[in-house]
């Protein structure tokens, strides 16, 4: 193999280039020298010539080689395609008005065994793609720039929050109890402590501990692990933004996540209007408010309301389509019709407001409606964006609520809560009102991003193990160099 140098100092990226020389004339030179790195993506030799495009994580640039000019000019025409390669020489613009980079000296800084598929088909295979990232994102246009857009979404998150006067913290990864959401979780053994510990389904008691203590306004942005099934909209492994505000209830919070929504489209898109999956979507606030109740109503013709006894709402739902399950209560046959039936339907954003309390174990009863609880969900294009509450300070209304959660627990719903004696403590000890946010950073990225399965805005998803070994049939090995050159329960948000 060819000795590869430690490291390549002193490169300009692609698009600083591109910037800086974009008003450079055709035929022009700009006498200035500069180093650049990348992968080899194309390269054609024409006798005495050579053009080759450079990619990096910037963007691309052609190299313009030439015998005489560019030192080990044969051995550089016999460089394979993905091979890694740092160049020198002079910013120009050819004849034909591609800005280039005319080589003087070049260095192999790392050999491509494998390729990475058709430069003109890329590579369609799902699971090669998913399985072998690297590959997607070398192979198909676009694909990088979807995580660089995940990544400036999360940046301007953090950047909206503290110009707020929230504190960024970190929480157990972790614990000794599932808490926070009702979902399946991972379950693992901590041999030091002989005994069985869980992967978080959520950060929010270990948040709403933070508020007892003082933090007044808190977030954290981190991974969220729900041992459930894959689909289009749900990974077992995702990451969501959770934020409490001290003093505020859930219209404060609401109103919150709404600027959190534009802010970070504008900033990203320049813009508030989106279009996802071939339609129009305007986000600016404010955003419609209806309740559970109102929105069911008005997609399914069905009146539900609680008390009018759960043999009804059985009757009703069935009606529907929706088939009760035993263990289903009044407040959980409404959820499932307007989670199965109607939130798929919901296009424009809205706020969906006042759910049953029985499914909404954490969150403060509404202060007019009995039954129900202060819990919005925004939503829109079809699905959950996030969660707002007016969340539950009263230990003892708290402690009722889980210990309704183990009865349902008892009668075979394995995504029901248990009861947590340190965060009941917690409150014990005094939390002031709290308005509660939760935001699915996966499922945010899946709109601005237009794309359809959740699997597109995550590096590496969930797959099953095996599948892709390597590269399929069609994809070139070293030596392919011969290619023609042109001059991305709780809110689950992904889980």
């Amino acid at each position: 193999m060819t000795e590869v140098p430690y490291s390549y100092p002193g490169t300009v990226p692609v698009r600083e280039l591109l910037d800086r020389y974009g008003g450079l004339a055709a035929g022009a030179e700009s006498g200035d020298r500069v180093r650049v790195a990348g992968r080899l993506m194309l390269i054609r030799s024409q006798g005495k010539l050579a053009f080759a495009t450079l990619r990096e994580w910037t963007g691309a640039i052609q190299l313009f080689c030439l015998e005489g000019v560019t030192d080990r000019f044969a051995e550089l025409k016999r460089l394979s395609l993905g091979d890694w390669i740092g160049a020198d020489g002079e910013v120009v613009r050819t004849r034909r008005g591609e800005l280039s980079v005319k080589v003087a000296r070049w260095t192999l800084l790392a050999e491509a065994h494998q390729g990475f598929g058709d430069k003109w088909r890329g590579v369609n295979d799902p699971d090669l793609r998913f399985r072998q990232r690297e590959v997607d994102l070398w192979a198909n246009e676009g694909v990088r720039d979807r995580f660089l857009l995940r990544s400036r979404v999360v940046r301007r998150l953090r950047e909206l929050l503290d110009e707020r006067g929230f504190v960024e913290v970190e929480t157990p990864v972790l614990q000794p109890l599932p808490g926070g959401a009702n979902a399946r979780p991972f379950t693992t053994w901590f041999h030091s402590m002989h005994a069985e510990f869980y992967l978080r389904i959520a950060t929010e008691l270990y948040l709403k501990r933070l508020v007892v203590g003082g933090f007044e306004r808190v977030y954290e942005i981190g991974r969220i692990f729900r041992n459930e099934g894959i689909s289009p909209k749900h990974n077992p492994e995702f990451t969501m933004l959770e934020a409490y505000q001290a003093y505020a209830d859930y219209l404060e919070v609401a109103e919150l996540v709404e600027q959190l929504v534009t802010g970070v489209v504008a900033s990203v898109l320049g813009t508030t209007s989106l279009e996802y999956g071939g339609r129009q979507l305007e986000v600016a606030p404010p955003w419609r408010r209806a309740t559970i109740l109102e929105v069911i109503e008005e997609l399914t013709g069905a009146e539900l309301e609680l008390g009018m006894g759960l043999d009804e709402l059985r009757r009703r739902a069935g009606r529907l389509g929706v088939e009760a399950e035993p263990f289903w209560d009044e407040g959980k046959v409404i959820a499932e019709v307007y989670e199965r039936l109607v939130e798929p339907n919901l296009w424009e954003p809205v706020h969906v407001m006042d759910y049953p309390a029985s499914v909404s174990p954490l969150t403060r009863r509404h202060r007019s409606k009995p039954g129900y609880v202060e819990r919005i969900t925004p939503v829109m294009a079809g699905r959950e964006l996030a969660e707002c509450y007016s969340e539950l300070v009263d230990p003892k209304d708290q402690r009722d609520r889980f210990a309704a959660q183990a009865a349902q627990r008892a009668h075979g719903d394995d995504e029901a809560m248990v009861m947590d004696e340190d965060f009941l403590r917690a409150l014990d000890r005094g939390m002031p009102p709290t308005g509660g946010i939760g935001l699915g950073i996966d499922r945010f990225v899946m709109l601005l991003a237009d794309v359809p399965h959740i699997r597109e805005v995550l590096l590496f998803p969930a797959l099953r193990p095996g599948g892709a070994e390597g590269p399929s049939g069609s994809q070139p090995g070293p030596g392919a160099a011969s290619a023609p050159a042109t001059g991305s329960s709780g809110p689950s948000g992904g889980g």
